[in-house]
């Protein structure tokens, strides 16, 4: 396995769950990751917020972890990486306001490098005009700018995660198992799956 260098694209509140557990899986394998933040440096951190499913309308939101950046938004060269990840949350609906984060969204589509987005984190490629064909997914509520864009937004439950080409998308965090699993593919990276030996835990529904 060659470790690849991967971008992460995060902002304050972003969803805790999705922030923490690509940053921690992606690095526990070998690969390089650096979180920024627009208008943040290395060593700074970003208050992240914890969506959950509860049977409501919508995801009720509860305070998370403080995240540490490890790199400075400012000196990130979108070249010098392999892979992208937008997790999703609060954060993509502001950071999509800055001209940098969608220049950056728009080099890993346009020279066809792995881009992991999930839950509103289509917002990102939305807003930066790359999902135009492509088959994605998101949480529900981000169909329309999806769709709006050019995307065929994609309904499938809330574990499960899809590929098109270099874009890997799922709808929220129940879906990190799928969702890593095939961006690592989109990697290059092999991991021995072992046989599970336990009955499969229920999953919880979202809207």
């Amino acid at each position: 396995m060659t470790a690849k260098k991967i971008l992460m694209l995060v902002g304050d509140y972003v969803e805790d769950y999705e922030v923490m557990v690509p940053f921690q899986a992606l690095q526990m394998v070998g690969h390089t990751v650096h979180a920024v933040c627009p208008d943040k440096t290395a060593g700074e951190k970003v208050r992240t917020a914890i969506h959950d499913f509860e049977g409501d309308q919508t995801y009720s939101e509860k305070p998370g972890h403080n995240f540490a950046l490890n790199a400075s938004f400012d000196e990130v060269k979108a070249e010098n990486y392999d892979a992208l990840v937008i997790p999703g949350g609060r954060a993509p609906e502001y950071i999509r306001l800055n001209q940098k984060v969608l220049d950056i969204a728009r080099h890993f589509a346009q020279t066809n490098k792995p881009i992991a987005a999930i839950c509103h984190g289509l917002q990102v490629l939305a807003a930066a005009d790359v999902l135009q064909g492509k088959s994605c997914t998101a949480y529900p509520a981000c169909g329309p700018d999806v769709m709006k864009t050019g995307g065929l937004y994609v309904h499938i439950p809330p574990d499960e995660a899809m590929v098109d080409g270099n874009l890997v998308t799922a709808p929220a965090w129940l879906a990190h198992p799928n969702w890593l699993a095939e961006f690592l593919k989109l990697l290059g990276t092999n991991i021995e799956h072992l046989s599970a030996t336990n009955d499969q835990l229920p999953v919880s529904s979202y809207q």
